[in-house]
């Protein structure tokens, strides 16, 4: 099985570009860093684009994964911290750190929820494309009516 996904950039000005794709509505625009000289602030970089692809390949994974597994949530989300280093004299994405918040109601599922999200991470396509280090940091907890969450 072989699927392709193809991308375009283009050059806007100074260090701002708009990245495309065929296939999709939208349009986004794409900057040097404002870590970086004449690196521009409030816009996504690859470095940010990196680190949400890690993130939203594991959320993707994640529905699957609990979708075949009829395992019940009333929430997910996650934070991502990507780290940009030198690693032998180049710049490198040297890890991601994932950190899913899941929210289940049945305290009976409090393992099971545990072990979806630990498979979410070990089959994630993008993590397991890259060479930086995952680190995973899964947090689930157990509502209580009303909203209240333990």
């Amino acid at each position: 099985m072989e699927h392709l996904y193809e991308v375009e950039v283009s050059w806007d000005k100074d260090r701002i570009g708009k990245l495309s794709a065929a296939e999709l509505n939208d349009v986004i625009t794409v900057a040097t860093p404002p870590q970086f000289p004449k690196g521009v602030e409030h816009i996504w970089s690859p470095e940010h684009l990196f680190t949400a692809a890690v993130n939203s390949c594991l959320m993707t994974t994640f529905l699957s994964i609990a979708e075949n597994s009829r395992l019940e949530f009333e929430h997910f989300s996650s934070k991502a911290s990507g780290k940009l280093e030198i690693v032998d004299g180049k710049y490198m994405m040297s890890e991601v750190t994932l950190m899913p918040k899941l929210i289940i109601s049945r305290e009976e599922d409090m393992s099971r929820a545990m072990r979806v999200l630990q498979k979410s991470e070990a089959a994630c396509l993008i993590s397991n494309s890259i060479k930086s280090k995952i680190i995973f940091e899964p947090e689930v907890k157990i509502s209580r009516s009303e909203g209240a969450v333990l």
